[in-house]
């Protein structure tokens, strides 16, 4: 990029708008949690003049201040826009978690923007989660430039990193600048562009220009020729390559605009260098983010589809085309009520217009299906908390609107008269499961209501009451989103909750056949109940379910009776005989039994029919099934071993591993769920935060003695 001094030309405070999709730049911050990303934020704001000093806008609101929960350890835990204004573009900056447990609000950040800043720390280096946030973003065929962060740390080794990148990432990774220090024991104190041989010295928060000295520019000759080799392989002029070898000079202009398309169509990735406490870098950053990175016009909008499936015609990102948005992510406040951050792909929005809202539906994740029209109100344009007013939200913009009571992460907005459905976004299955129950009956009133609106604003929170063991759980991505979802129902809604032992749906089944005598005979004064029945029952195949056979001869049970015996066991199946689970896979025979002309009553045999199949199993040899899952663990090779070990203590079975590309491996194998339930956390630890899982239930399998021994203890001690 060719350097020149720049100053800010927005106001602080100002709300940056625009008229048209071209003077629009959205962008996401990537990167790993503690790399400096929001840090580089605040810095970059400062340097568009739209903060004073880091952390502050004119009304003292902290920028930072994204989310009213952070994880003790400070990381960034939500999508949060930062927006301003910077020789005459507006810059939408997107700044996305990077710890793993939220990669759903970075997914949606990649969603809404149409580049990405990779921010990475010289004190901490390229790690397998730093590798798999790069893959993310390559998934989606995002634009990129590296930014190298925390140049003043003691441990930090610019150059060792840029290799480290080159070696992560590919040979389409270049740098851009390189830091220049006064000597090699002091912060850097400028940069040196190696396109325009001129260094950037950053002092007192402003920028000065100077030549580059002879003895930087040698020191710097060969990152210029791996750069202007690199910008000219991706070149569309063929014969530049050429010209290049043979010796011919190349006009910066030339290579400059070649470098900006490359960047645009996502096919080189610039590194560039920034030191946030002191300004460094801010400028040359915000000048590759307006010149080099692609508009909303020149990249491609999601397919669309009518509510009834049929493919729509091609979008594009004009202001007058039809409407198309989408909710990239929700938060709810108990003051302020729900507020949707909307990137706009088509059309505009108008405050106090009615719009279209429909959703996917994501009934398994406990998200209703969305099919209505619904009044939005005033459009604003967020910084932080503050809400700051603008006319109207563009194609290819991003706004906040308040109060959309029914729209949820994910859901389409679109025109009333023809609405429209957005092809969604994968996103990734939560698969730490959290029981939870309410402190109090107070608690218990309210935790309904708060649960909803936590699932509104996060597509990753999968809620289920199970049916079985009657349990609330929250399915979660990892201990920290486990961790959040718990303290914004106490510090936002006023929910105490508890958690308590996740309890595992087992199955019960008569491994031996057995007799059963159920006797319900109550003689007590005014009318009786009479019922006595006797039963045999075996065993059946794995997923037969239930038979009932009718052998009674000569009338010993009144054929009025013989569904209340039927009924009755199934009723004591569904209750369990042994340890409270359900009981499957069995035929029961009733054989024999007595009636009373006067007594005898449907309850009766109900009860004697439940009687005698818990009779038969105090005599039968009882097993208890367990869930299995069929696993599949994607991982570094280097953690395959220890990944098969750790299956194989779970009492899992490997059935398979193969390659996968990218020096990762999947390893197939099939576990007992009851030993997979905190897998999500386990596995995060064992291979470094690399390691990625996905379960799908196989078949019930019996529980070893030793274990189902355990789990009947324990339900008669209950």
């Amino acid at each position: 990029m060719a350097d020149k001094s720049s100053s800010s030309t927005a106001a602080a405070g100002r709300v940056p708008v625009v008229d048209q999709p071209t003077k629009i730049r959205n962008v996401v911050l990537v990167g790993h949690s503690g790399a400096g990303k929001t840090t580089l934020v605040e810095a970059l704001l400062v340097a568009a003049g739209v903060l004073t000093r880091p952390g502050r806008v004119e009304d003292g609101t902290t920028v930072s201040d994204f989310d009213d929960v952070e994880v003790r350890q400070q990381r960034s835990i939500s999508l949060a826009l930062a927006p301003l204004e910077f020789e005459g573009i507006k810059v939408n900056l997107l700044d996305a978690p990077g710890y793993a447990d939220f990669v759903g609000d970075l997914r949606a950040g990649l969603r809404a923007a149409d580049a990405a800043l990779f921010v990475a720390s010289v004190a901490d280096g390229i790690d397998g989660s730093t590798r798999m946030l790069w893959e993310e973003c390559a998934r989606v065929g995002m634009p990129r430039a590296v930014v190298l962060t925390k140049l003043d740390s003691q441990r930090g080794d610019f150059d060792a990193l840029l290799a480290e990148c080159r070696s992560a990432f590919g040979s389409g990774v270049a740098a851009l600048y390189l830091p220049v220090r006064p000597n090699p024991d002091t912060p850097p104190s400028g940069l040196l562009g190696l396109l325009s041989g001129q260094v950037a010295e950053y002092r007192d928060g402003r920028r000065q220009l100077r030549t580059a000295t002879d003895a930087e520019l040698a020191a710097a000759a060969s990152a210029r020729d791996a750069l202007l080799e690199g910008i000219i392989s991706e070149s569309e002029d063929e014969t530049l390559m050429d010209r290049y070898l043979a010796g011919e000079p190349i006009d910066e202009k030339t290579v400059v605009d070649d470098l900006e398309k490359a960047v645009a169509r996502g096919s080189f990735y610039p590194v560039l260098a920034a030191c946030a406490p002191q300004g460094l870098g801010t400028i040359e950053i915000l000048e590759l983010i307006t010149r080099a990175f692609p508009s909303p016009v020149e990249r491609p909008i999601p397919p669309a589809m009518s509510l009834y499936g049929k493919p729509e015609p091609e979008l594009r990102c004009d202001p007058a085309g039809p409407l198309a948005a989408e909710v990239v992510k929700t938060t709810s406040d108990p003051y302020v009520g729900r507020i949707s951050l909307v990137r706009v792909f088509s059309g505009t929005l108008r405050p106090d217009s009615t719009v279209h809202v429909s959703g996917h539906g994501m009934a398994d994740r406990g998200h209703e299906d969305h099919d209505v029209d619904e009044r939005i109100g005033a459009l604003s344009c967020p910084l932080g908390k503050t809400q700051r007013p603008i006319p109207q939200g563009i194609a290819g913009d991003i706004v906040a609107i308040a109060k959309l009571s029914r729209a949820e992460t994910g859901d389409t907005l679109s025109d009333k008269d023809s609405p429209l459905l957005m092809s969604p976004w994968e996103m990734p299955e939560p698969l730490l499961p959290v029981a939870v129950q309410a402190k109090s009956k107070s608690d218990e009133d309210k935790l309904s209501q708060s649960i909803g609106r936590l699932a509104a604003e996060d597509p990753t929170l999968r809620v289920e009451m199970n049916p079985e063991t009657h349990q609330l759980v929250l399915w979660c991505m990892g201990e920290a989103h486990a961790d959040v979802v718990l303290d914004r129902l106490k510090n936002r809604y006023g929910v105490e909750v508890e958690t308590v032992p996740l309890r595992v749906p087992l199955r019960e089944t008569f491994a031996s056949k057995a007799t059963g005598h159920g006797r319900h005979v109550k003689q007590s004064g005014g009318h009786g109940q009479y019922g006595i029945c006797d039963i045999e029952v075996e065993p059946l195949p794995e997923g037969s379910g239930f038979e009932f056979v009718d052998k009674i001869f000569g009338g010993a049970i009144p054929k009025q009776f013989i569904p209340s015996v039927e009924k009755g066991i199934r009723a004591q199946m569904e209750r369990g005989v042994v340890a409270g689970y359900p009981v499957v896979d069995i035929r029961v025979t009733l054989v024999d039994g007595k009636a009373h002309s006067v007594d005898s009553s449907d309850i009766a045999f109900q009860m004697a029919g439940a009687l005698a199949l818990k009779e038969a199993a105090k005599s039968a040899q009882m097993l208890l099934l367990e869930p299995v899952d069929e696993v599949g663990v994607l991982v570094a090779d280097e953690y395959v071993g220890a990944v098969m070990s750790d299956l194989s203590g779970r009492r899992g079975r490997v059935t398979g591993t193969e390659p996968v590309g990218q020096g990762r491996t999947l390893v197939r194998a099939e576990v007992p769920e009851i030993e997979i339930t905190r897998y999500a956390i386990d596995l995060r630890s064992l291979s470094h935060g690399t390691g990625t899982f996905t379960r799908k239930r196989l078949r019930y399998e019996p529980m070893p003695p030793n274990l189902a021994q355990k789990v009947i203890a324990e339900h008669k001690e209950e």
